[in-house]
């Protein structure tokens, strides 16, 4: 009934879809198995893409040739690039979406990507043969075969849900829970835990006042997620979203509840989420505070569904209610469903190679949650990855490795591999020490021609990188030929409170000014304009960046090129830690467990100091 595939994808949520898509793109015959096809890339939680931090690894994501960029952007409701007064290093974008289009788009692009199977069953249980994984056995009892399988299961694996006194076994409310895969790697010698996340109530937005809260609108420019240029929607018609609070009132009705919390009561045994706590749990453990932030998101377009972005909750569904109803403008709120918590089984992601193959079963990849991650950013890009090396693995190819100074991507994988985590993982711009360099502008600078190599970005990617290149650099070098005439910029610079010119200045050394952009001097300086109005403006915003940074940009370079010796230094797979008795008895522990690549990784292992390292360093002859 079933051909032998290159590929093997469990699940397809972000993570698995990003699999799927990256193996099929590369020539892996590849097969998706999902319990529902009908909830493909479905938005779990909140109807949203993007963010701080999250947004670059979206845009890294496009500039691979991955696909959550392309749907993001032909689902999105409403666009933001937030950070925009600071520098550009912190400049991320945020989408919120359509959450049926979005996963209605996701199926689309995969059913008209070749090599691209799908089957609706569930995965119970992996053929293994000697240390290596051969296929998967299904709920239906097929076995099909495979050269590699990539796990993706979300919050499926044991997935227990909360909502107050009440729990029951499910993936995703209304979803059956998958059994049996947890039970077998673990009974091989793989070790798994316990994590949990959460989601708040949906309300119908017909029940809201929308007058008694601060409205939030979109950009009135969309830049969108990817480098590649189709029509984007109209600014105008984005929908827009709003912001209420709690108050001292709504705290005090959620406490009524706590004798019934899930959480509160031990009945939880998961760690949730540190920077996305629930309602409960932000009044309990910032009692203090009088009020917090909610934001009302819209579902989609057709639809009055609401996201309360803030509420996420696991108290008892009467009390979720009753505080609701006492926050400004939910006086006479309808739920759609009470919010829940949700706990499941995870991997800890130590027992990982930097490919996001397992180290105990060769063929074998994890990627998204099941590695102790939360998001969907985060998922995706873990499916990217593992579906290209998957299949470089089913192809016997040479894996590939995203540095930390390649990509976000390279610094989540990176973290995740010699740090572990015991609490879901979420991708912050400072976990990242050269997010100077990782900016959510030169996404497409830094990776196409790498995934071009591979076979995965399309030739329209690399031509339109080249033509970015050649134009950016153009534009720095008239920046640096053009010089300005005091009385041509003068009134512009005395309109802006900047300091007047008392000679000719080129323009290079003028937009190093704090208070002056490139941009402004197009419209404003007559000179500037004749030069370089015929350039796009995401070239000369990325001109005007190389120009500005330049001192900061070229530290971050001398600085890599310092950590790489580290990285170049390999550790062998034989290496005996037993014979270096010098090393603190911790950093021993953790060498044999984590079996660190390279010193660079033995480096970032929590609990090693730079002594270790350097005892190490000797002891390999360095």
């Amino acid at each position: 009934m079933f051909p032998e595939y290159d590929v093997i994808v469990v699940g397809a949520g972000h993570a698995g879809c990003e699999a799927a898509a990256s193996a099929a793109n590369l020539g892996s015959k590849v097969l998706l198995v999902t319990t529902n096809l009908q909830t493909i890339a479905q938005m779990s939680c909140n109807p949203a893409m993007g963010g701080i931090a999250k947004g670059q690894i979206i845009r890294e994501i496009d500039a691979m040739g991955g696909y959550s960029g392309i749907v993001t952007d032909k689902s999105m409701i409403q666009f933001r690039m937030l950070n925009r007064s600071k520098g550009p290093a912190m400049w991320s974008p945020r989408a919120q979406n359509d959450r049926m289009l979005f996963s209605a788009t996701w199926r689309e692009m995969l059913e008209n990507t070749p090599n691209v199977d799908f089957y609706q069953d569930t995965v119970h249980s992996i053929i293994i043969t000697g240390d290596r994984v051969c296929g998967v056995i299904t709920g239906l009892g097929n076995k099909i075969r495979s050269s590699s399988v990539i796990i993706t299961s979300g919050t499926f694996l044991n997935g227990i849900i909360h909502i107050g006194e009440k729990q029951f076994g499910g993936g995703r409310v209304a979803e059956k829970a998958a059994h049996g895969i947890t039970e077998q790697l673990v009974e091989f010698g793989f070790e798994s835990s316990r994590l949990k996340t959460g989601t708040p109530p949906r309300v119908d937005s017909r029940s809201l006042d929308y007058s008694k809260m601060e409205e939030q609108k979109g950009d009135e420019e969309i830049v969108g997620f990817s480098y590649l240029d189709f029509k984007k929607i109209n600014p105008a018609k984005q929908k827009s979203c709003f912001i209420s609070y709690t108050n001292t009132q709504v705290h005090d009705i959620l406490r009524t509840g706590f004798d019934k919390s899930p959480m509160f009561q031990g009945r939880i045994e998961g760690v949730g989420p540190r920077y996305c706590p629930s309602i409960e749990d932000k009044i309990n453990r910032f009692s203090e505070r009088e009020r917090h932030q909610l934001f009302v998101e819209p579902e989609g377009w057709n639809t009055v569904e609401i996201y309360v972005n803030g509420f996420s909750s696991s108290l008892p569904e009467y009390v979720q209610f009753q505080a609701l109803r006492s926050v400004v403008g939910f006086e006479n709120c309808k739920f759609f469903r009470p919010g829940y918590a949700i706990e499941y089984d995870y991997f800890p992601p130590t027992q990982l190679k930097h490919t996001l193959e397992t180290k105990l079963l060769g063929g074998l990849f994890f990627a998204g949650q099941i590695n102790g991650t939360t998001g969907y950013e985060e998922a995706a890009c873990q499916g990217l990855m593992a579906g290209i090396n998957a299949h470089q693995k089913s192809k016997n190819l040479e894996p590939v490795i995203l540095k930390r100074s390649d990509a976000y991507i390279g610094v989540l994988i990176d973290d995740l591999i010699s740090k572990g985590t015991e609490e879901p993982y979420r991708m912050f711009t400072s976990r990242a020490e050269f997010r100077t360099l990782l900016r959510q502008d030169n996404a497409d600078l830094r990776l196409t021609e790498l995934s071009y190599r591979l076979g995965l970005a399309s030739q329209e990617r690399m031509d339109a990188v080249l033509a970015k290149k050649s134009n950016t650099e153009k534009i720095k070098v008239a920046l640096l030929n053009l010089n300005i005439e005091p009385e041509e910029i003068n009134p512009y610079l005395n309109s802006i409170d900047s300091t007047i010119l008392l000679e000719k200045q080129r323009a290079a050394k003028i937009i190093l000014r704090p208070n002056v952009s490139l941009q402004s001097l197009l419209e404003n300086i007559p000179s500037v304009s004749a030069s370089l109005s015929s350039y796009s403006k995401q070239c000369i915003e990325q001109a005007e960046i190389q120009v500005k940074y330049e001192r900061y940009i070229e530290k971050e370079k001398e600085l890599v090129v310092r950590m790489s010796q580290l990285e170049e230094l390999i550790i062998p797979d034989s290496f005996d830690y037993n014979k270096v008795s010098a090393l603190s008895n911790e950093a021993l522990q953790k060498f044999k467990r984590i079996k660190p690549r390279t010193l660079g990784q033995a480096s970032r292992i929590s609990g090693v100091n730079p002594s270790d390292v350097q005892i190490l360093m000797i002891f390999m002859g360095r």
